[in-house]
């Protein structure tokens, strides 16, 4: 079974600038997920999908495969991930006569992850039955007990439920995607638009499993991987 990772690194980011070639501990933010996917025994490559020649070099440096440089048109603000993945397959098996059988879609900004999480959503998209498999933590609002939206002048919130629901642990389960795994079988990913099939799984992680969007992020990061380097010492 030909299993690849992909991971899609843009030049531009709007909350941090240059945030995937930014420094953290001392290295390049893509650079920790670069290191990760090349310690899963499963994956037999690493590919950079980007448009920007510098964060090319860098993936390249540290040892990830930059066949090309991804079109400008799927490098915009408002580019799905999708059709970016999709490109990726596409071009393997036009220039290379290759075709992986599940892709590992690892996003670098989510340097918390560790290699076992990433074997665990590939065994569970092997399994007879899953399309797709993504990472969720539990969410810390809940919908149904303390998420409140203003629909026509009047506080509501999002999802009533049938009953009332007097803490939050009472409520239904929700989860919050936390953009740090994605697993596809090759037909799943190819053959749809969406995320949300009927063979979609969820895999869990702790809520500190942050996905890195602002300074405070950054912050966050670099203090539990600098603790986590110390229980490792």
């Amino acid at each position: 079974m030909k299993i690849i990772s992909i991971i899609c690194a843009r030049g531009g980011s709007k909350g941090v600038p240059k945030k995937n070639i930014r420094l953290l501990l001392g290295r390049p933010l893509i650079a920790h997920t670069i290191d990760l996917a090349r310690k899963c025994p499963s994956i037999d490559r690493v590919i950079v999908s980007t448009e920007d020649p510098e964060i090319a070099s860098i993936a390249g440096e540290n040892g990830a495969e930059v066949p090309f440089i991804r079109p400008e048109e799927l490098a915009q603000d408002s580019s799905p991930k999708l059709p970016v993945l999709q490109h990726v397959v596409n071009y393997l098996q036009s220039q290379e006569d290759y075709q992986p059988d599940i892709i590992v879609d690892l996003d670098p900004t989510s340097p918390l992850r560790t290699a076992a999480d990433v074997e665990a959503c590939i065994r569970m998209v092997q399994e007879a039955g899953t399309d797709n498999v993504f990472s969720v933590t539990q969410s810390r609002r809940n919908p149904y007990f303390n998420m409140v939206e203003v629909v026509d002048g009047r506080v509501k919130l999002v999802r009533p439920p049938d009953k009332p629901v007097t803490s939050r642990q009472a409520a239904p389960l929700i989860y919050d995607m936390n953009a740090s795994i994605y697993a596809w079988k090759r037909a799943a990913l190819m053959d749809n638009d969406t995320i949300f099939l009927a063979g979609t799984r969820l895999y869990e992680m702790p809520e500190w499993a942050l996905d890195i969007d602002s300074e405070l992020d950054f912050e966050f990061a670099e203090f539990i991987l600098s603790q986590r380097g110390k229980k490792e010492c």
